[in-house]
């Protein structure tokens, strides 16, 4: 039996099988920010292992025991692509695409939810805290509140709360507010994400809300105190600009640019396959800007990289057609035989390919409909050491609370984001750097590591409140 003094509890391990057997670290910000942390307070991670139907002992990684949660194949497809990315994400995602709600994804959540909050409680030390993780796992903090009262208890949101509006939707809202309510912590991207949650509390239960904290009724009588507040995600800042100075990488960037026939100005989209990041609306603007004459494909590519995603969920497989088709149909238009407009890559990358694209690219787009945070806008931030390049950012993302020194587009806006695209081409260096140098400051001073440690300290000094 595991005693941490930590747990961190999340859908995935940080892990993932390597071809040999073993274990390899999976790449991301939270496992970056939470591994000193793990060490230092000899840690457990809960998750799952990534495989159906595996079953696979608790075992120590790099200082952190790993306590892996068994999913069957009926849980993933339940839990998992149902509830979880086809009820929870396209609710909570402002109903850009329609939420499901069936009854036996529901029933598959809870029956998921508690065997992660029954694994977490096991491996916790008494007095343990406990740090919960996202929207798949909105039901663990009551779980463990009740199992082990004992415990502090954090859970983060890393993507939107949505209005009550589109929130009261949702046949099981009264059980998730429930949820999360168990933790002395509950932490958002934006301050609009918290302010939402707490206008849905007020509507439901009826809890007085103040920036001290919700009063949460107990059973015996007592009032419990849970702080909603905003925790804004950054990266691992100090990494992106070692990959950006390394030669090779340099290199490289050259290499991609030379590759794309040395266009006057490189564009670049890097997202998921997801109807949340707008891909389609940047497509349309850029595909218009270039049969209006006010780019030529001799000048200008934009490269798109979409990585894989949810692919047995069917609104992804629609949207890959969609995107595909409207790639197609742009390039097929202005093409030449020496000069592709648009260069499309469904495929994931290392980080060091990823870096050498940002210091390829002379804009970065991120039109998101609607996002959490978007780590991307800040690792591109975080890697133009040289000050130059333009961040257009969508006011949709959360990262836009933070970034005010980024182009602001609405991507519903097309005629919008068709001029900001061509004013960030058109910026001159000085501008550039200007912004730039303001981007990267407020980049390097909360990056993931602070994150981390301001969303603990908050959690440290509920300590015994309330209790």
């Amino acid at each position: 039996m595991t005693e941490a003094g930590l747990v961190v509890v999340a859908n995935r391990l940080p892990v993932d099988a390597d071809a040999d057997g073993g274990w390899r670290r999976s790449p991301g910000g939270l496992v970056t920010a939470l591994e000193p942390v793990m060490q230092r307070a000899g840690g457990a991670w809960v998750g799952w292992p990534g495989t159906p139907d595996a079953e696979v002992e608790p075992f120590d990684f790099d200082g952190t025991r790993l306590i892996p949660v068994a999913l069957s194949a009926e849980d993933v497809e339940l839990y998992y692509e149902g509830f979880s990315n086809d009820t929870i994400w396209p609710l909570y995602h402002d109903v850009i695409a329609a939420p499901r709600y069936r009854r036996p994804w529901w029933e598959a959540y809870l029956r998921v939810n508690q065997r992660f909050a029954d694994a977490a409680a096991e491996a916790a030390a008494e007095g343990a805290t406990v740090w919960v993780q996202d929207y798949q796992l909105q039901l663990v903090p009551a779980m463990l509140r009740a199992a082990r009262p004992d415990l502090t208890i954090g859970y983060f949101h890393h993507i939107p709360f949505p209005a009550y509006g589109l929130y009261s939707q949702l046949p099981w809202r009264r059980q998730v507010i429930e949820g999360l309510l168990g933790a002395d912590v509950i932490g958002f991207q934006r301050v609009a994400d918290a302010g939402n949650f707490a206008r849905a509390v007020r509507r439901l239960f009826h809890y007085e809300t103040k920036a001290s904290g919700i009063r949460v009724p107990q059973p015996d009588g007592s009032v419990r105190l849970a702080l909603a507040k905003a925790f804004p995600i950054s990266i691992d800042a100090e990494a992106y600009i070692e990959l950006a100075g390394r030669e090779d990488i340099l290199a490289r960037s050259r290499e991609i640019r030379a590759s794309l026939g040395d266009p006057a100005h490189v564009l670049l989209g890097v997202d998921r396959l997801d109807y949340t990041k707008g891909i389609g609306h940047r497509l349309k603007a850029f595909g218009e800007l270039l049969a209006e004459g006010r780019l030529s494909v001799q000048d200008a590519t934009l490269v798109q990289v979409a990585s894989p995603s949810r692919e047995r969920v069917e609104t992804y497989a629609h949207l890959r057609d969609e995107i595909e088709l409207t790639v197609g149909r742009i390039n097929g238009d202005v093409d030449t035989v020496g000069h592709t407009a648009i260069r499309y890559l469904h495929q994931a990358f290392p980080r060091e390919e990823m870096v050498a694209l940002y210091l390829a690219a002379d804009v970065m787009l991120v039109t998101a409909l609607r996002d959490g945070m978007n780590l991307v806008a800040k690792e591109y931030v975080a890697s133009r050491t040289d000050n130059h390049g333009v961040l257009v950012l969508s006011e949709f993302a959360g990262a836009h609370d933070e970034l005010g020194r980024a182009l602001t587009v609405n991507p519903h806006d097309i005629e919008g984001l068709k001029d900001t695209i061509m004013r960030a081409i058109e910026m001159p260096p000085a501008e550039q750097r200007r912004r730039m140098r303001a981007l990267r400051r407020r980049v390097r001073e909360h990056d993931v590591e602070a994150w981390s440690r301001d969303f603990l300290d908050a959690l440290a000094a509920t300590r015994g409140e309330s209790r």
